[in-house]
């Protein structure tokens, strides 16, 4: 969400935002349907006044005896109920299309954020890692995972459809492996506070954080009308909603293993071999909520965090700066961490994180005061992956494939993995 004011005093540069979303001019409608919005807040309030000073004036003519001066004092208050009835409808209209415009409408890109519409105008940062270490021809992950019987589809298709794993046995036990690791390196070594939240939200959660109204066709929602949530952002970032916080108890830094869901609507056709495109998987999400001052850093901080992570597990990869067609919706500038795949040769997301600046706070009203001071501010929100664990796990077994297909287990999850070193078809 964007705060009117700052549109009212900067249009152009609004349009400019805009136009790098790959949207048309907006602050020609939204200006216009401000100004008669607030046209009728201007008259509610006058005819308020008039109506409560009319009202004092009806006692003093009955007392002056002047019947007829009241009377006509008492069909004025009556018809301006009749006209404040209907101009609080058309105020609370306005308000309601307003609001519907400037929901639908996607973050300003920062100004560092490369230009493009798409993600072939994005641009690698770094890299970290070797990606030609093989003396032989690698496979995919679900290649190696049904060749040891632990990577089930059809069962998983048969239970549920299409999009969805079984695992078993060694990569059962590797899948947890990797999110209690992860878990417990943010929370013991990097200062996330973990949080263990509702996997079921209602719709004014995932609004704050910019799901709704417009991506509703990417969730599930029960018949009691929850959503399941598509990440732990939606209720870690929600944390902070209408609340005011204290400067000096920022920033709050929140982790959580989750379940994820998503519909993968506008998915049909890709990904549909293997586990990279599900429509359940399992993610560690970091959430900070931050003073507006230190929200850079803070991106800077949380992209470290979860490289860290890659680099434990011994997995070849590259940060990517999105452009501002290629961003999320609520990201003012995104970078994304994309593993290489060498069954696939190719490298692929495993997390984005993102800065949203102000935007998730004003939709969730969460703000935060300094010491001393009266006046409130919204806070700055940023969320990534810390990471995704099934993403993790292929590039796990991929990337520490042997020649015979087994895996080999990587020196930072052989603790969680009661010290093997090796998951092979023999167990």
């Amino acid at each position: 969400m964007f705060d009117l004011k700052w549109i009212r005093e900067n249009p152009d540069a609004f349009d400019r935002a805009m136009r790098r979303r790959g949207l048309e001019p907006q602050s020609a409608t939204v200006l216009d349907l401000d100004a008669r919005r607030r046209e009728a807040q201007t008259q509610l309030q006058e005819m308020q006044s008039r109506r409560n000073a009319a009202s004092k004036e009806i006692g003093q003519k009955k007392q002056a005896g002047d019947d007829a001066g009241a009377e006509a004092l008492k069909q004025e208050v009556s018809q301006l109920k009749q006209s404040l009835s209907e101009t609080e409808e058309r105020e609370r209209q306005l308000a309601r299309e307003l609001e519907e415009v400037l929901s639908g409408l996607p973050n300003a890109p920062a100004d560092d954020v490369p230009d493009g519409e798409d993600e072939s105008a994005n641009v690698v940062v770094r890299s970290w890692g070797d990606t030609d270490r093989f003396g032989f021809t690698p496979r995919q992950h679900f290649e190696l995972g049904e060749s040891l019987a632990m990577m089930d589809f059809e069962d998983a298709a048969k239970l549920a459809g299409s999009r969805f794993v079984v695992l078993r046995g060694g990569l059962a036990r590797l899948h947890r492996a990797i999110a209690q690791f992860m878990i417990d390196v943010h929370v013991t070594e990097n200062g996330y506070e973990e949080v263990v939240p509702p996997f079921l939200v209602n719709s004014k959660t995932l609004y704050g954080t910019g799901q709704l109204p417009k991506f509703g066709e990417d969730l599930f929602q029960t018949t009691e009308g929850y959503w399941l949530i598509p990440t732990a952002e939606v209720p870690l970032a929600n944390l902070a909603a209408d609340k005011i916080l204290h400067a000096e108890d920022l920033p709050q830094r929140y982790t959580a293993l989750t379940p994820c869901f998503r519909a993968e609507a506008g998915a049909a056709g890709k990904d549909t071999r293997g586990m990279l495109r599900q429509h359940q998987f399992e993610k560690v999400e970091l959430v900070s909520v931050t003073h507006p001052d230190r929200s850079w850093d803070e991106l800077e901080r949380m992209t470290g965090c979860a490289e860290d992570i890659l680099q434990r597990l011994e997995i070849p990869y590259r940060v990517v700066a999105l452009s501002a067609g290629d961003m999320g919706f609520a990201a003012r500038k995104t970078y994304d961490i994309e593993v290489w795949l060498p069954g696939q040769e190719l490298y692929r997301e495993i997390s984005s994180c993102s800065n949203c600046g102000p935007f998730q706070a004003l939709r969730m009203q969460a703000r935060f005061r300094a010491a001393g001071e009266k006046a409130t501010a919204p806070v700055h929100t940023l969320n990534g992956s810390g990471v995704a664990v099934g993403r993790a796990l292929i590039a796990v077994v991929e990337n520490h494939q042997q020649a015979d297909g087994s895996i080999a287990v990587p020196a930072a999850l052989r603790p969680y993995m009661g010290g093997a070193e090796v998951i092979s078809p023999d167990g």
